[in-house]
């Protein structure tokens, strides 16, 4: 092999050498680990024990090999620092999302941009934080292929660095509540006014309290991390038009783990209410036709 890469490549003899040393030593690993591993399946019967101890021999068989590597190569470099400098190089690359990771765990305990128990989304992924790492942090899934926001029951582990890669959005900081829109379809014919006021005394048994309202606005005027400030804080009904009828979105404040109660309360509070008032109707995808002319109708015979 040497005199192959001498005669060939025109190597030096001492890197020729090193060069096949490097190639028996890797050969020689992969055959040892084959045959551990071959003999582990067949005396190990317990799938979780021959799990570990394949890991294991993996891992053991790269760390000697690595260490002979060393031994091989240092004294080919004209100083440690040389190699080092290389070794560190090829650490960072390789390393790269590790080192990223950690980036984000010290982003998250130096600048909170939630904390274990915040309700979050993240590319896409939205959830309760549970637990924080030094490299990932998990999160108990909602939404996905459940209505609303209520828990899937699934753990997502998010790695630290998606932190610098995609917005966060954080439902329980700051304000401790979020802006919630029901919209309401009633048909053009229907007296929108009235359903309107049957909409607002809805909105008003929902509605947060004066007194904790202004608990969470003197909490949010005296934090100096954000600039947060609400204009109109009451519930609202906004009126625009659709195709199939007159359109009131209801607007609410609500806290953030509870949109599905407080939607459920409210349709159950207009459902009884409009079926009470008959100048009201809801409102569905309808096709109407207008004759201009009188119909003739032709009848066969005398």
């Amino acid at each position: 092999m040497t005199e192959w890469l001498q005669e060939n490549l025109g190597m030096s003899p001492d890197l020729s050498v090193r060069i096949a040393a490097t190639l028996a030593i890797v050969v020689i690993a992969l055959i040892v680990r084959w045959l551990v591993v071959r003999s582990l399946n067949r005396t190990v019967s317990d799938g979780d024990v021959l799990f570990k101890a394949r890991k294991a021999t993996t891992y053991v068989t790269m760390a000697v090999s690595i260490l002979l590597l060393i031994w091989i190569w240092l004294p080919f470099f004209d100083d440690l620092g040389t190699f080092l400098g290389l070794l560190s190089a090829g650490l960072a690359i390789a390393l790269a999302d590790v080192f990223l990771d950690l980036a984000g765990w010290l982003f998250i305990m130096f600048r909170r941009p939630f904390r274990v128990g915040d309700r979050i989304e993240i590319d896409g992924t939205a959830g309760d934080v549970i637990d924080i790492r030094a490299f990932r942090f998990t999160m108990l899934e909602i939404k996905n292929w459940v209505d609303a926001d209520q828990s899937t029951g699934r753990l997502v582990h998010v790695p630290n660095g998606h932190l610098f890669k995609h917005p966060t959005a954080n439902y329980t900081e700051g304000f401790f509540h979020i802006w919630h829109e029901i919209p309401v379809l009633v048909t053009f014919e229907s007296d929108w006014r009235r359903a309107e006021e049957l909409i607002r005394e809805a909105l008003a048994a929902l509605a947060i309290s004066e007194e904790e309202l202004r608990r969470h606005q003197e909490i949010a005027s005296e934090s100096r991390d954000y600039l947060i400030r609400f204009r109109q804080l009451r519930p609202a009904v906004y009126v625009s038009t659709r195709d199939s009828g007159v359109l009131l979105t209801a607007r609410l404040l609500v806290e953030a783990r509870t949109r599905r109660g407080i939607e459920d309360t409210f349709w159950r509070t207009v459902l009884t209410a409009f079926e009470a008032e008959p100048t009201v109707e809801l409102a569905y995808p309808t096709v109407r036709t207008y004759l201009r002319d009188s119909i003739v109708v032709e009848t066969d015979g005398p």
